[in-house]
């Protein structure tokens, strides 16, 4: 099956929200994902196929120490990844997170960092596919007490990357 990447357009809401109840426990009211979509619109991605959403990526850009040094940095966070069940094992989440790093680059995020189940070993193994290494564990992390691993990697920023409004994140 092929599949083309692009921004994220408001009429792909229902889809996302609908894929997003599909296949994670932590559901989002549509104005969560409308607030990240405004706020880093390059960085809220769809997959599509045959003019149908199949997956998603939503990050945000934060201000935080690095994972790297003790230096404040521009970080991307992504937020949330899905790709729809009959879909997966095929290389579309770690097309949405290659295509995130370079938009969240371009941001001038430094580096980038996501929360993870434990029980998630098919999710760990891609991110660690694509250069994340475990940073921690967050004890209790989700709402049913699962704890996550903390992964993060470093990022290229792009020449000339745009500034953000950050109020609120």
């Amino acid at each position: 099956m092929a599949w083309v990447l692009r921004q994220f357009e408001r009429d792909d809401l229902d889809s996302v929200m609908e894929i997003n109840r599909t296949c994670l426990p932590e559901n989002y009211p549509d104005s969560f994902f409308l607030g990240l979509y405004y706020h880093a619109p390059k960085a809220f991605l769809v997959a599509v196929a045959d003019s149908r959403v199949i997956g998603y990526i939503m990050c945000r850009i934060e201000r935080g120490v690095s994972s790297y040094g003790r230096l404040p940095v521009k970080k991307g966070h992504i937020v949330s990844v899905a790709v729809v069940p009959e879909i997966r094992r095929q290389g579309v989440g770690s097309d949405l997170v290659k295509a995130a790093m370079n938009s969240m680059s371009t941001y001038g995020a430094a580096e980038c960092f996501l929360e993870v189940r434990k029980s998630n070993e098919a999710a760990i193994s891609t991110y660690e596919t694509l250069a994340f290494e475990i940073k921690r564990v967050l004890k209790g992390y989700y709402r049913d007490g699962e704890d996550a691993y903390l992964m993060t990697r470093k990022l290229e920023p792009q020449p000339g990357a745009e500034a953000i409004v950050e109020e609120g994140y």
